[in-house]
């Protein structure tokens, strides 16, 4: 049985990518994390959350807007001595005041990770991948999957079938596209399991209705986003990319190649440029005199978007968005009713 709750979490994905780099940074020297294994009440809240403590006692990450913290700090703050349960409970008030609908109560489940783990959950965290962390429900056994597909495994829950149906879980739940919390009761085993998808950070370049209407397409999705006008500001922006950071070029100078130069190398995000089929060739012809392969090249989204006949700049912020969504989930963006199996998977 799997008891749940799935969201796109509101959080500024640049959160998410600090804990993951403390994880990262304190991993050689000894990491406890507490994560909710069970609660009630609260109102509607986010999924996939974690509160970690470093070597020195320091904290990073929140549980349901810190209305936890006397209990989770603490707790956190010990975890790296051994697997503990606590009970913590939030009175309306408290709860209100922090943000929260109602009052509630939490069972936290708090842990040490074992170096190896800790380093593989930071970096995937900080670097905008995949990520899930499942740990039997008295935390002592734990695996940590990563990679686009989290097909790549650390550590075990103590036997293959265990692990092959976490893993399964999770895969399942990646394809939903959202950040989730699970606890699986079946075939025997008790597993809190948490997912984190990464949430995309837009870059606009150029200014427009367009760009306008990409950021509200963006923010109904619960992505960030901005948009830049300057050469500089943009290569500053891209180079903190991770994996699932999107860039769309709508400006046609010549000095924005640089840009796209600088994204191909990377090799992080999705990148696209906006453009008529000649302002394509023209760039193309640009960048490959610029130093750059066939193979690089195809890395580049250009003309962005699906043929989805948008006219409207509204209607093309669309077809963008549903490009990068099918790029991410690795799909060739085919109408529905021209496939078989299972839609949503």
């Amino acid at each position: 049985m799997l008891v749940g709750i799935t969201s796109n979490p509101a959080e500024n994905p640049a959160d998410t990518r600090e804990l993951g780099s403390a994880l990262r940074r304190w991993a050689p020297h000894g990491v406890g994390v507490v994560r909710v294994l069970d609660r009630h009440g609260f109102g509607t809240v986010e999924p996939g959350q974690l509160l970690a403590a470093g070597p020195a006692g320091e904290t990073l990450g929140r549980l349901y807007l810190g209305a936890l913290d006397p209990v989770a700090v603490p707790l956190a703050q010990q975890a790296s001595a051994g697997p503990a349960v606590r009970d913590a409970h939030v009175a309306e008030s408290d709860a209100v005041d922090v943000g929260l609908a109602c009052a509630g109560g939490a069972t936290l489940l708090g842990h040490p990770m074992p170096a190896e783990l800790a380093d593989a959950l930071g970096t995937a965290l900080a670097e905008g991948r995949p990520a899930a962390l499942a740990s039997t429900a008295d935390g002592a056994r734990q695996l940590v999957l990563t990679g686009p597909d989290l097909t790549d495994r650390h550590g075990g829950l103590g036997t293959p079938e265990a692990d092959d149906l976490a893993a399964a879980v999770a895969g399942r739940l990646l394809r939903r596209g959202a950040t989730s919390t699970e606890r699986i009761t079946e075939a025997g085993l008790d597993v809190l399991l948490d997912l984190w998808v990464p949430v995309p950070t837009v870059l606009v370049v150029g200014a427009g209705a367009i760009g306008d209407a990409l950021l509200a397409q963006s923010g109904l999705l619960g992505w960030t986003g901005r948009v830049v006008t300057e050469l500089a500001e943009a290569r500053a922006a891209l180079a903190e990319f991770t994996d699932a950071d999107v860039l769309v070029l709508l400006d046609h100078a010549p000095a924005f190649d640089a840009l796209l130069v600088d994204g191909v190398r990377s090799g992080r995000g999705f990148l696209g440029a906006l453009g008529s089929r000649r302002t394509q060739a023209a760039r193309r012809e640009r960048l490959t005199a610029a130093g750059l392969t066939v193979g690089e090249l195809a890395r580049l989204h250009g003309p962005v978007g699906l043929d989805l006949g948008a006219r409207t700049p509204a209607e093309t912020a669309v077809s963008i968005v549903a490009e990068v969504i099918a790029v991410r989930s690795g799909r060739a963006a085919t109408a529905l009713a021209a496939t078989e199996g299972r839609i949503g998977t």
